[in-house]
């Protein structure tokens, strides 16, 4: 697939990689940095279209906000381990629930944005009496020249690899893109459930924040590799 990602922020807490690491299936388990596994709150907008530029309605063009940690398998390869995703786009949601394995999610949401500020909300459609919600507004700072971003900046953005299961079937996909232009962001609020919802306790203080205008993104074909128990 080709995608857009677009309209990005990237809101991250450190955590116990013990608490971390029991929500992980056999296989995975956290990479850190500076002691901690980072969670990760991403909502941004989303363009897809299939291998031949071609955009589909069902699945094209919507809102998504995905809950994320940073993983190595058993071969010691870095990717990303999705706890949540939730898309605006029905459609969307099925086919990367039967042809990912992700954890997709239908959803509600809305993004607003104006020069300098961009906010997001994601209500979880069925989610019971007790609705998952997040909301998040950000300010967009000034623009990171190359040089002035650090192995933290780098090890919490640059991903190339994703991981998924179902049941004992493991599966991997990897990802193609450029550097991610990267602002400086400031939480002007958050008011998020989504992370506690994946069964991490409530994110403790400010979080780190990282605003991109975006990136055109390759996505290959989900593999398929035996993990021990199989």
């Amino acid at each position: 697939m080709l995608q857009r990602w677009e309209r990005l922020t990237f809101a991250h807490w450190p955590f116990d990689p013990a608490v971390v690491g029991r929500l992980l299936p056999d296989g995975l388990r956290p990479d850190t940095y500076d002691g901690a596994a980072w969670v990760g709150l991403v909502p941004f907008f989303m363009d897809v279209a299939t291998t031949g530029g071609r955009g589909a309605p069902w699945v094209s063009n919507f809102c998504e906000t995905n809950v994320r940690t940073y993983v190595r398998d058993r071969e010691g390869r870095p990717g990303i381990w999705f706890f949540s995703l939730d898309a605006a786009r029905l459609g969307a949601v099925v086919v990367a629930r039967t042809t990912y394995r992700l954890p997709y999610f239908w959803s509600s949401m809305r993004l607003v944005e104006s020069a300098e500020e961009i906010s997001y909300s994601c209500l979880r459609r069925g989610s019971g009496p007790r609705a998952v919600t997040s909301r998040v507004r950000i300010r967009i700072g000034e623009p990171y020249r190359p040089e002035e971003l650090d192995e933290r900046d780098h090890f919490l953005t640059a991903r190339w690899m994703l991981f998924s299961a179902a049941g004992s079937r493991y599966r991997f996909a990897r990802a193609w893109h450029e550097p991610w232009p990267l602002n400086r962001a400031q939480a002007l609020s958050v008011d998020d459930q989504l992370v506690a919802a994946a069964g991490l306790p409530q994110p403790d203080g400010e979080p780190l924040v990282h605003y991109s205008p975006g990136v055109a993104v390759r996505i290959g074909r989900p593999e398929r590799y035996r993990s021990k128990s199989s």
